[in-house]
């Protein structure tokens, strides 16, 4: 284990110092290997054909050939993608250019003849557009050079239709159509001579730091062309930026870099690992939130804008900073945009997981969020019938599958841990790249660091959950629970959901108690509800109320004498830390639970039949929540107050009550117990049950963006932040417990879960 931490500590130290001090964000970027290419192609304006300008560029491809022979991007497989086609040909045209490379050459030809069936057959049908226009023109480019291109005979009618599919797309797309990504004339370098375009049009649509689209490939050729000087000199300052291999896309954006590295960092369960970087970032960010003017923007970089106003809106409101939905539901407000993103769904994909994931953090009243929800999952719903997202905005290794588990278990019901080992193991290449083929995906030179520390982290989390439900176990059977007899054993279930619900820096001493604390609630509700006679559970309540368990026998006293043992561990943990004895705040918390039980028996054996109001009130202390989680506050700086609950407390409470009632109603009418669910129908016979169901729903639903606002932002209660961010990882627990089915009575239907976040590691 200390070998493991140790590890763990170093790899965060290199990681700190590597990306965090100082920060320069094209040290995010990998070098683009087509956009290089171009670049190496300029002739020096001196010396005329005879040596290329830029001659670390040229170097760089000699230097960087793959062993399989190609240029460009491998996948998730590491496998080539279909980017290498282009790639490699732009680099065997700059090497037959300056007469240098013939091994190089031979080998990337070689690559072409034996690889480019398999690039392209498979994605024949759904190749995207950036594709149909780079692709025809590197073939023309490298056979008007002299090279013998050559592909099999069974691929003739595939070139010929991507041929094919240039000439529409260059016959129907003007070069400044309103909503492609990017327009025409950001592949300036590949567009042919029968295009209709000439200096000027170029030059009016240069950027003022003179390139054309921020492509660097584009602005060779802009140069080329025009010999505007602008042009050139942003050429010259992204080469001294980067003296050898290029990036697609330049200058970068800092702020998304920063904002991407913060979404990789938390969503590998490593936030604790860098508290104050992330505080950093998240601090200027919200600074130039706070004074950003309202711009209008190019139509082609929407995407991108949705993608960035979504994840910011995410990150800084999960941290408390105070933001409008307005910042990134701005397109709800225009509706040919809303219209066009309907079209043209899959070009948005990327853009949409971000909106519904920021949808996640929707209080109480915001309506537009509510309908930004609704729309980015009709469509992303959409997009899981298509067998290849096309010129998706950001792709990163198995999209597709990460989308689906995005909408199948929502976000509220599910466990930090697991969330973590998913995103580990579906995102094992780098996260995003920002270029042509794939508008904004960036590679992340760092990232290989971050998935060794995420890995080491997650196994090391493993081992200590290992170590602390041996523990559990052990206490759960020497105290006689595991064995009592009757009802539910969940000494697992319980340990599981508090371990894995959080990545808090939770010590185990909070673990264990909230885990025992839990294991207790389970048998003794279910020695209330099935197995004791009313004097046998009045003999218990009494017992608690005076705390104290002579006279008691057989499972009341085995109950109350592990009851004490918990509190009495508690309290001595809680003198020893914090210098205060909260004994009676705990007997007090365990006797109203007590008492709660006690009355639920009496009206289910009486026949009583309490208001809603009634049921609720006894209903939200008898699901006994706050007895689990409040004493595990004590030991984050919370002081309880005397009969008063923070109101955050109560949103918990209820909402857990009702979750439980949703999900358990059929058994509990079965036995006559009482249930929300039923009370509700039966007030209200017309209704039916289906309908009560959706009106608990809906109940829920606006508790959940409450407890949410009063966890997240300030002046709702005087809690600790981490006490706040506490109870909203308690209220994940009884979604992912009773969300769509009562997992928490289920005898396995956590036990896949349970085993990878305990015990199966990632390799």
């Amino acid at each position: 284990m200390e070998s493991s931490l140790s590890q763990i500590q170093a790899l965060v130290t290199q990681i700190k110092n590597d990306i965090f001090s100082p920060t320069d964000f094209l040290s995010f970027v990998s070098p683009s290997a087509y956009d290089t290419a171009w670049l190496s192609m300029i002739p020096h304006p001196k010396q005329g054909i005879s040596c290329p300008m830029f001659k670390g560029c040229l170097q760089w491809i000699v230097n960087n050939q793959k062993e399989e022979g190609f240029w460009g991007e491998d996948g998730s497989d590491g496998l080539p993608t279909i980017d290498s086609l282009p790639s490699t040909l732009a680099c065997i045209v700059a090497l037959k250019t300056w007469g240098v490379g013939e091994q190089n050459i031979e080998k990337g030809l070689a690559f072409i003849h034996a690889n480019s069936n398999m690039l392209l057959k498979e994605k024949c049908d759904h190749l995207p557009r950036w594709f149909a226009i780079v692709f025809p023109a590197m073939v023309e480019l490298a056979q008007a050079t002299g090279l013998e291109v050559k592909f099999p005979k069974d691929l003739e009618g595939i070139i010929s239709n991507i041929f094919l599919k240039r000439q529409h797309i260059l016959g129907s797309e003007e070069d400044e159509d309103k909503y492609h990504y990017p327009p025409l004339l950001a592949y300036l370098e590949v567009l042919p001579s029968s295009y209709t375009y000439d200096k000027d049009d170029i030059e009016r649509k240069l950027s003022g730091d003179g390139s054309l689209y921020q492509s660097p490939s584009a602005t060779a050729r802009a140069f080329l062309e025009t010999g505007n000087q602008k042009c050139m000199e942003y050429l010259q300052s992204l080469v001294q930026r980067c003296p050898y291999g290029v990036p697609t896309t330049y200058p970068v954006d800092g702020e998304l870099i920063s904002l991407c590295l913060v979404n990789q960092i938390q969503r590998l369960g490593l936030a604790e690992h860098f508290t104050e970087h992330i505080d950093e970032i998240l601090e200027q960010l919200y600074g130039s939130y706070k004074n950003r003017e309202v711009r209008e923007i190019e139509p082609h970089l929407v995407p991108g804008k949705i993608y960035k106003d979504s994840l910011s809106f995410r990150l800084l409101r999960m941290h408390g900073y105070n933001v409008t939905s307005r910042s990134f539901c701005w397109f709800l407000y225009d509706e040919e945009l809303m219209v066009h993103m309907e079209r043209n769904f899959e070009y948005f994909t990327s853009a949409l997981y971000n909106v519904y994931r920021a949808t996640d953090l929707m209080f109480a009243g915001e309506n537009e969020v509510e309908e930004a929800r609704l729309f980015s999952k009709k469509l992303l719903e959409k997009s899981q019938k298509l067998t290849i997202v096309k010129d998706n905005l950001v792709i990163f290794p198995n999209f597709q599958r990460v989308i689906e588990h995005e909408l199948r278990h929502p976000w509220i019901a599910r466990l930090d841990h697991l969330d973590n080992r998913m995103w580990i193991q579906e995102n094992k290449l780098d996260t995003l790249w920002i270029g042509k083929a794939s508008f904004y995906r960036l590679s992340c030179l760092h990232n290989d660091k971050l998935m060794q520390l995420a890995v080491e982290n997650y196994n090391c989390r493993q081992s200590i959950y290992r170590k602390e439900l041996e523990e559990l176990t052990r206490w759960s059977k020497e105290r006689g629970l595991s064995e009592i007899g009757f009802g539910r054993e969940k000494t697992a279930y319980c340990y599981f959901a508090i371990a894995t619900s959080t990545c808090l820096s939770l010590d185990s001493t909070v673990r264990i108690m909230v885990a025992k604390s839990a294991i207790l609630v389970t048998v003794a509700d279910d020695f209330f509800d099935m197995e004791g006679s009313l004097d046998e559970l009045h003999s218990l309540t009494q017992a608690v109320q005076r705390w104290d368990g002579k006279g008691l026998t057989s499972h009341g006293s085995i109950i109350f004498r592990a009851l004490d043992n918990i509190v009495n561990e508690i309290a001595e943990k809680h003198v020893h830390q914090q210098g205060c004895d909260i004994m009676e705040n705990l007997r007090d918390l365990w006797g109203e639970t007590f008492s709660s039980w006690m009355m639920e028996t009496t009206w289910s054996k009486t026949g009583f039949v309490p208001s809603l109001d009634e049921y609720l009130q006894m209903g939200m202390t008898s699901i006994a929540t706050h007895t689990m989680i409040l004493p595990a506050l004590f030991f984050l700086n919370y002081n309880l107050k005397s009969d008063h609950y923070e109101s955050i407390t109560k949103l918990l409470m209820a909402s857990s009550r009702l979750l439980n009632d949703i999900q358990s109603y059929q058994k509990e009418l079965e036995v006559g117990k009482k249930n929300f669910v039923i009370l509700y129908s039966k007030a209200n016979p017309k209704v039916g049950l289906e309908n009560s169901i959706k009106y608990v729903k809906e109940i829920l639903d606006a508790m959940k963006k409450q407890l949410l606002e009063h966890a997240l932002m300030d002046g709702f209660n005087d809690l600790p932040k981490t006490c706040n961010l506490f109870h909203v990882s308690i209220l994940r627990v009884f979604y992912m417990f009773f969300n769509s089915s009562n997992l928490f009575d289920s005898t396995a239907g956590l036990l896949h879960d349970i085993n990878n976040a305990i015990y199966v590691p990632i390799k």
